[in-house]
């Protein structure tokens, strides 16, 4: 911030901690208000920087006149019934504990997502991996055939962010080519729709349904079983889950 600052840069800090050193730097500050995150990995910090962000988008849409009043208001009434979304989204807890039964002691996870559900690939990859100390690679669905597909056999389940959008098609395409390499599926998609279910099978693959919501507000219902599955596959393998091995809330060095 500092570097950006001295080169010129207006600066804005999005914080959930009042006083905090980034807040002090800032020119202003958002303030998610979150409460204390009690483990060292974020959850309810990361989901609340997301509304705090899609609130910062609309309010720059309502500036420079890129959405009309009508859409904005669509875009709001999208986020006031989040909480409810996120409620009915935690019905699925005991689901997600049973799928982390059964995949807790493998070695290696890949997560695929396309377009603005990439970003949760990784931070359902980067949960995984800090507090389970579990192999876990987030990836872009459209690459997958870079590289990642190598990985693919009987070991290596796939967590595939498949709700039902505009690159929906193209998911089931990536879902379809890692199971026939032989991957373990755990799908999430949107309730109601049962196009995964005929395309995954009961005994080696998983399908996770989340509430339909705005295409945008999605990443935030998606984070939520993907923290789950972390928790709970860190919980099977007896790892501290508010206190990770060697990382820590904050940190002071480059």
């Amino acid at each position: 911030m500092r570097e950006a600052k001295g080169k010129g840069a207006r600066s804005l800090a999005i914080c959930n901690v009042v006083g905090s050193m980034a807040t002090r730097e800032a020119e202003g500050t958002i303030y998610t208000h979150a409460g204390p995150e009690i483990g060292v990995a974020s959850t309810k910090a990361f989901t609340t920087q997301l509304v705090a962000l899609y609130l910062f988008a609309l309010h720059l849409a309502e500036v420079r006149g890129t959405l009309d009043q009508d859409a904005r208001c669509s875009h709001l009434e999208g986020l006031m019934k989040l909480p409810q979304t996120l409620e009915e989204t935690l019905k699925a807890s005991k689901q997600v504990e049973d799928i982390a039964a059964r995949f807790y002691n493998r070695s290696d996870f890949l997560y695929l997502g396309r377009g603005i559900n990439y970003p949760i690939a990784l931070e359902g990859a980067l949960k995984l991996k800090e507090i389970s100390y579990i192999h876990a690679e987030g990836y872009p669905a459209g690459e997958m055939k870079h590289g990642p597909i190598a990985l693919i056999d009987e070991q290596m389940p796939v967590v595939a962010l498949a709700t039902h959008d505009h690159v929906f098609e193209k998911m089931q395409g990536n879902i379809q080519e890692a199971k026939a390499r032989g991957g373990s599926i755990i799908a999430i998609t949107t309730k109601g729709d049962t196009t995964l279910e005929q395309l995954l099978s009961k005994d080696t693959d998983s399908l996770i349904t989340v509430p339909a919501t705005a295409p945008l507000l999605m990443p935030i219902v998606l984070s939520i079983p993907l923290q789950l599955l972390s928790y709970y596959i860190a919980v099977r393998r007896g790892c501290d889950v508010d206190q990770p091995r060697n990382l820590a809330k904050s940190v002071t060095v480059e």
